[in-house]
């Protein structure tokens, strides 16, 4: 796994061994960021499931002021501040080590950009949306990203919800759903 765009392009990254951790492909990402690209600079992000953080500091190398990575297991935060040592970037990066649901009811940051990839066969995505709406901590211009493999459960769970989702993007199994507030 690698950084593919940035500051940092090319810096190869620690990954976590197992299973319990699926690491977003090259080309979701690739399309993903090319998607965002204007919607970056300066902009606070929040990687909800960050595994190896991966996808936060993606955005970091792409010039993202600073970014969250929230993640509850131990082995994925020492993977994480291998990465973030690698890359130098300690000043940009927060960690939050704990759940995504403790974290997201004690926080009160908001953020520009939201990327949500948690475990399939979860309805942790609905779940988190419903939270940062309720806590309202999504800027108002800010964009909620969500990985996953079932679009059309997580669509049906987001109908109840008020958000905009404003694009889909399928690539094999991996499907990126783009939302906005409503």
């Amino acid at each position: 796994m690698r950084i593919i765009g940035g500051n940092s392009r090319g810096t190869k990254l620690y990954t976590l061994e197992g299973i319990n951790t699926r690491p977003t492909l090259d080309r979701v990402k690739e399309s993903m960021f090319n998607i965002l690209q204007n919607n970056i600079k300066e902009k606070t992000v929040l990687d909800l499931f960050a595994g190896s953080g991966a996808i936060g500091l993606e955005f970091i190398s792409r010039g993202a002021k600073e970014a969250t990575l929230c993640e509850k297991e131990k082995k994925a935060i020492s993977v994480i501040n291998k990465n973030i040592e690698k890359m130098k970037v300690q000043s940009k990066v927060k960690i939050a080590f704990m759940d995504y649901r403790r974290f997201l009811e004690t926080t009160t940051q908001k953020f520009d950009l939201i990327f949500l990839d948690p475990p399939y066969e979860t309805n942790f995505i609905s779940d988190s949306v419903e939270l940062i709406l309720k806590k309202n901590l999504l800027n108002n211009d800010g964009i909620i990203i969500a990985e996953t493999d079932q679009d059309e459960r997580v669509l049906e769970e987001l109908k109840n919800i008020e958000i905009e989702i404003y694009d889909i993007r399928k690539y094999g199994r991996a499907k990126l759903i783009f939302m906005r507030k409503g």
